[in-house]
């Protein structure tokens, strides 16, 4: 059944149907809003960069295994194979990346550049991540994530965490979700150094559970992107701290279907209860 039906789901990779996707506009919209509302702009990334750049995020070394890559074709006779697959010898350069995390086009955005010490953005984009294996909407190979990228000053990047965990906590009981706070690692920093230490001993990720999986995240980096692009704010060119929130699209749509029922129903909810917040 697909005519306008189910949405289509194969090897990862998801086609949203018209209501799946409805909701997911909704949805993006309504975490956009909030990050209006606190003062963001928005940025428009591409769904890929190059090598050189994700590489300045330790991407090849802390997560190879996820991590996914492309180039041109070397155009050649013979060029399709039977098996659906590109040989080696049939790419000319694999220099570009598909990014495993929205943020990252912030920070290249603002490389070599000075930042006040309250800057707040937002963007969404196509993510990839080749998991051991893929569940549903819950688990894709591509996604969407909308993210709240705060820059500048520690305080800065501290006080839109609060705010936002705050809206999150509160629109999921909204929603009627049951959901955890639970406190979770990344590992953006270098192991052994003195920040994958300190990771250690203070949470730097937060993770909003719904029926075990994360469907929101409340991030800080200190001032790895700051260092990484060289971004600075104040006068004394003091490196910019970062922090974000993340949103996996395609993750709310599987439990918000899941606990009401219909994604007609769930669209319903997420207005009603978006309509009922407290403005930030």
């Amino acid at each position: 059944m697909n005519a306008m039906g189910d949405s289509r789901l194969q090897g990862g990779l998801a086609i949203l149907n018209p209501e799946h996707t409805e909701l997911l506009k909704a949805l993006d919209e309504t975490f956009t809003r909030w990050a209006l509302d606190a003062g963001a702009r928005e940025l428009c990334a591409p769904p890929l960069y190059a090598v050189e750049d994700l590489k300045k995020f330790d991407v090849y070394v802390n997560f190879p295994h996820l991590s996914l890559v492309a180039g041109p074709l070397r155009v050649t006779p013979n060029l399709a194979s039977d098996d659906g697959r590109f040989r080696p010898e049939h790419l000319a350069s694999v220099h570009l990346g598909l990014p495993t995390a929205t943020c990252f086009g912030a920070y290249l955005f603002f490389e070599g550049h000075q930042v006040s010490a309250e800057t707040v953005v937002t963007l969404v984009n196509r993510c990839f991540r080749g998991e051991d294996h893929f569940d549903g909407l819950r688990r894709l190979l591509s996604f969407q994530m909308r993210e709240i990228v705060a820059l500048g000053s520690y305080a800065h990047t501290q006080y839109i965490l609060a705010c936002f965990a705050g809206r999150i906590e509160n629109f999921c009981r909204a929603l009627s979700l049951e959901f955890v706070k639970e406190a979770a690692t990344d590992p953006f920093f270098e192991r052994g150094g003195s920040r994958a230490l300190l990771q250690e001993v203070q949470a730097v990720k937060h993770e909003f559970q719904v029926d075990g999986l994360a469907i929101a995240s409340v991030n800080t980096h200190r001032n790895f992107f700051g260092e990484r692009c060289r971004i600075t704010t104040g006068s004394d060119g003091g490196l910019a701290f970062t922090s974000c929130v993340a949103f996996g699209l395609e993750r709310w749509i599987s439990v918000l279907v899941n606990r009401h029922g219909s994604a007609e129903r769930a669209l319903e909810e997420v207005h009603r209860a978006a309509a009922h917040l407290q403005p930030l």
